[in-house]
């Protein structure tokens, strides 16, 4: 079975902390992040419940291969990527929830 996959990065109320994640259930993996469900998590731990930025894929296989290259880029790079897609930075969390 092929399952479709998901990078997303996540940020605080301060907007400085960024943490990019991979997953194929994104409503569900935002929600847990949001409602701490994991609280020793690197995102509970510095409050990380924005999702600012998000990418589907056909397979899991590819949204790995993205957070890896996402990953190793440094912050501006990032934040690029970011302003982009989402201009102010804006909660997406509440359009991915109506999916």
């Amino acid at each position: 079975m092929v399952r479709c996959g998901c990078i997303y990065i996540m940020t605080n109320y301060q907007r400085s902390t960024l943490y990019i994640g991979v997953t194929s259930d994104l409503r569900n993996r935002i929600y847990e992040h949001q409602t701490k469900i994991y609280p020793d998590s690197f995102t509970a731990k510095y409050e990380l419940i924005f999702c600012i930025y998000y990418e589907i894929f056909m397979t899991i296989e590819e949204a790995i291969a993205r957070e890896k290259q996402l990953k190793k880029w440094n912050r501006r790079k990032k934040e690029l990527l970011i302003d982009k897609f989402n201009k102010g930075w804006n909660d997406l969390s509440a359009e991915i929830m109506e999916w």
